[in-house]
């Protein structure tokens, strides 16, 4: 379905970039969860990143909220036991931590793989 990605590796290289992997990350991290989740109504990577470009980083803080409900319904749709942790994305990218919520996505992702 979506692509194993190694959360340490991925985490070291974004800091090692100075964030421009995580970029990546996040374009990457925004297409699996569309294809997982089958919601066609979500923006593409590209698109959400150039949003979150566009309003100075208030669309990512949305984008957060919209990754957890959408995460949630991938796991429904796979058969697994569904957990909806959008209210902690929300609250991590309000104080900046949105690399956690990167990493707490892939991993919830990994385990749908």
């Amino acid at each position: 379905m979506v692509e194993k990605r190694n959360i340490g590796v991925y985490l070291v290289l974004s800091i090692i970039t100075c964030g421009i992997f995580s970029i990546y990350w996040f374009i990457v991290l925004t297409d699996d969860v569309k294809k997982a989740s089958g919601d066609e109504d979500m923006s593409s990577g590209g698109v959400a990143f150039l949003l979150t470009l566009v309003t100075c980083g208030i669309y990512s803080i949305y984008w957060a909220y919209k990754m957890g409900k959408n995460v949630a319904l991938a796991q429904e749709n796979n058969g697994s036991k569904s957990t909806d942790n959008s209210v902690l994305y929300l609250i991590l990218a309000l104080f900046g931590f949105s690399i956690v919520d990167y990493c707490l996505i892939q991993n919830d992702l990994n385990k749908l793989s």
